[in-house]
């Protein structure tokens, strides 16, 4: 299974120097979506994470693991 790297966001987050609300706003996503998914309460979709990617400025690659 596929999944986001939530850590790699926020250390992303981290280095850009941007909330949760900044990167909802750049990603075009809902603020409630996004903390779902970085609090684990879902996983969000390739869609939703290629977002995250390019408001990230990161391939998304990056941003996903594969969990077991």
């Amino acid at each position: 299974m596929i999944s986001i790297n939530r850590v790699f966001v926020r250390v992303s987050m981290a280095k850009k120097e941007i909330n949760q609300k900044q990167l909802a706003v750049d990603s075009g996503i809902s603020e409630s979506t996004l903390s779902n998914i970085l609090t684990g309460k879902s996983d969000g979709t390739p869609k939703t994470w290629g977002k995250i990617a390019t408001a990230l400025g990161v391939d998304v690659t990056e941003i996903i693991e594969t969990v077991e």
